[in-house]
């Protein structure tokens, strides 16, 4: 029980220092009604808000098994209100973009050209180029629609980013593969852009024969180690870890079926 607060069983064995996880940020942008903050809750919690507090803003963490790789995703649920305004808090902080439109509302479309626009701007100017995915949301609104998947899809490739079409309402499985999609492209860009290790590799190569006097002259089968210089890039393969959620937002929700409490944004509404 001594354990549990922090003090050492006595007697007991000292567990090794555990490597840290690799961490991933990403920052959802987006117009306000594009429904970001119903595709990070359903992406944590399974679960489909229709209500919130478009005015509130926090970052999620969560422990995440892409590729049987774990890794920390952390999820910044941005709430700008008048398109890309101070967008130093995430420009820097995040290493991928996820930016949100909703397909029944051309508005919130012609918003997310305005963060490309900024989010190109700002790879211009640094050396790093984060990746940057374009999502068309509420995909269960197909019938009132009117953003055409291919006006999506043309300023997905006029910025050079992938894009998607899903439904924060209906379909988990798709929001969670978007999520994790960010993740790979990050591990992608890692690997294109790390420096590869040159690594002396020592092998044995028969000795030239040197030249002697003709009365002293004998082939000796000797054998010499060359050190050649090689550039094999070798990868560590991290252990399998268990994906599980570690933290959601500060204020609580309940909800109709008095269900065990769920930590959300103030304002949601669960079903």
């Amino acid at each position: 029980v001594s354990s549990m607060f922090g003090k050492p069983r006595a007697g007991g064995e000292r567990q090794p220092p555990q490597s840290p996880l690799a961490e991933c940020s990403l920052a959802i942008l987006g117009c306000r009604g594009a429904g970001k903050s119903a595709l990070t809750v359903k992406f944590l919690t399974k679960r489909f808000i229709s209500e919130y507090d478009p005015n509130l803003e926090d970052t999620y963490t969560s422990e995440e098994l892409v590729d049987q790789q774990p890794v920390l995703l952390k999820v910044m649920d941005t709430a700008d209100q008048d398109g890309p305004r101070n967008c130093e808090r995430y420009l820097h902080w995040a290493s991928a973009f996820l930016v949100v439109y909703s397909i029944d509302n051309r508005k919130s479309f012609e918003g997310c050209q305005r963060y490309l626009d900024v989010l190109a701007l700002h790879a211009s100017g640094c050396q790093r180029r984060c990746p940057v995915l374009l999502l068309g949301n509420k995909l269960d609104m197909d019938q009132y629609r009117q953003v055409p998947a291919a006006e999506g899809l043309s300023l997905a490739s006029r910025f050079g980013c992938q894009f998607y079409e899903v439904s924060a309402c209906q379909d988990f499985a798709g929001v969670q593969h978007v999520f994790h999609e960010a993740v790979r492209e990050v591990r992608r860009r890692a690997e294109r852009s790390s420096p590869v290790r040159s690594l002396f590799i020592s092998e044995e190569r028969p000795c030239p024969l040197v030249a002697t006097p003709v009365a002293t002259q004998v082939a000796l089968p000797t054998r010499c180690t060359f050190n050649t210089l090689s550039t094999v890039n070798y990868k560590e393969v991290p252990s399998v870890a268990q994906a599980k959620l570690v933290t959601v937002k500060s204020s609580r929700a309940q909800s109709k079926r008095k269900a065990p409490t769920l930590t959300l944004l103030k304002g949601f509404k669960i079903f």
